[in-house]
């Protein structure tokens, strides 16, 4: 908008001062008079500049009182445009300063840290995730809190169990490849290394993610890349009942690993043998697990069976380590009344004699559990009347 003509302190004089034009037949005679009024002229413009200045400053002098005011009443957008830009400076002072001191953070991370954190984000990428579990299993040993970080570093668990779903469909019909297998076992290595972290463990289990190796180790196929699943599953339960837990045991009888265990026992190859009968042997050290599996005939006869038929395979192949472990779940056994009672009528007859005499010559400790085994046998002699385990 134009300020008005006031404002200024005077007119635009280009159109109104007669004395701008020229009379030339009056110049002579009207000299006196001309000259008064140039005079005049003069004054007034003195006077009108005066004023003009006068106006001029008491303008500004509200203005600068109006200021304030104006910036109180701004647009609401323009205020909240300044308050985003302030907002804006003080979220990009805060990224900054958490980039720094994440920076600062990590100055004290060995390489080997970062790497095995860079593998870690790399679970969450499919065309990563594979090279990534390789990497991560080899270093499950070497880095003491790695259970943690898998546990709680968000998406790690779900990439895990991905792992291990995508691969139900390859197993019946058997299509389970060499390369397939690999991988899925890297991803239960790394499951192995959670549930055996004491911090770790009850979490596994409270999120039931045994289960989820079930299928794995009710497979039959004899091929290597089956026979590794069911090793490397095991493997994961072995984990959790390593440490004597009973909240481990008492979880497991709840589900059905120990018909899994034993079917493995009596078909698999020595090494899946052994996990399975170790997992089994220390169910039966738990007071809740021997009483289970001796609570009904038909536990306790599935149980004996499977180890009487594992004792005449070991006859033959004199495998040390396996006898060790069927001897130690008999001797269990034989603390329950009923189960020692039957176990004087089926207990197999290669225990009794001297059959593993040559195989456990330098095992004094599997030794000894042999020999209180027989001592339970025979301590007691049958009542007439009394009921051993119901048949």
């Amino acid at each position: 908008m134009i300020p008005s003509a006031h404002v200024y302190g005077h007119p635009f004089q280009g159109a109104d001062s007669p004395w701008l034009h020229h009379q030339p037949a009056h110049h002579q005679t009207n000299h006196v008079s001309v000259a008064q009024q140039q005079q005049q002229q003069q004054q007034q413009q003195q006077q009108q500049q005066q004023q003009h200045q006068h106006q001029h400053q008491h303008q500004q002098h509200q203005h600068q009182h109006q200021h304030p005011q104006h910036q109180q009443h701004q647009h609401p957008y323009q205020h909240q445009q300044h308050l985003s830009r302030m907002s804006g400076n003080h979220a990009a002072a805060g990224a900054l300063a958490a980039a720094h001191a994440a920076e600062a953070g990590h100055e004290n991370i060995s390489e080997e840290n970062r790497r095995t954190m860079a593998f870690i984000a790399d679970l969450l990428n499919e065309s990563t995730r594979e090279a990534a579990l390789l990497e991560l299993s080899k270093k499950r040993e070497q880095v003491p809190e790695l259970a943690l970080i898998l546990w709680h570093s968000f998406g790690v668990m779900t990439s895990l169990l991905q792992e291990i779903i995508s691969v139900y469909t390859l197993l019946n019909p058997s299509q389970l490849t060499a390369a397939a297998s690999n991988r899925v076992c890297n991803a239960l290595a790394l499951l192995q290394c959670v549930a055996s972290h004491n911090d770790t463990r009850s979490l596994f289990l409270n999120a039931h993610i045994p289960l989820y190796l079930y299928p794995f180790l009710n497979t039959t196929s004899k091929s290597r890349p089956f026979e590794y699943l069911r090793l490397t599953s095991l493997g994961v339960i072995g984990a959790l009942v390593k440490n004597d837990s009973s909240d481990v045991i008492n979880f497991l009888l709840t589900t059905e690993i120990i018909p899994l265990c034993l079917r493995i026992m009596e078909t698999g190859s020595e090494l899946s043998k052994t996990v399975a009968i170790f997992i089994v042997q220390k169910i039966l050290l738990d007071d809740n697990g021997l009483n289970y599996i001796c609570a009904t005939y038909e536990r306790f006869y599935a149980v004996g069976t499977v180890l009487s038929n594992m004792v005449g395979q070991l006859v033959e192949s004199q495998t040390a380590r396996l006898l060790k472990h069927v001897v130690r779940c008999f001797l269990r056994l034989s603390d329950n009344a009923r189960a020692r009672e039957a176990l004087r009528q089926c207990l197999p007859e290669p225990l009794r004699d001297a059959t593993f005499s040559s195989v456990l010559r330098d095992d004094a400790a599997t030794k000894r559990c042999l020999a209180q085994l027989l001592i339970n046998l025979s301590d007691n002699v049958v009542e007439p009347g009394s009921q051993a385990v119901n048949m």
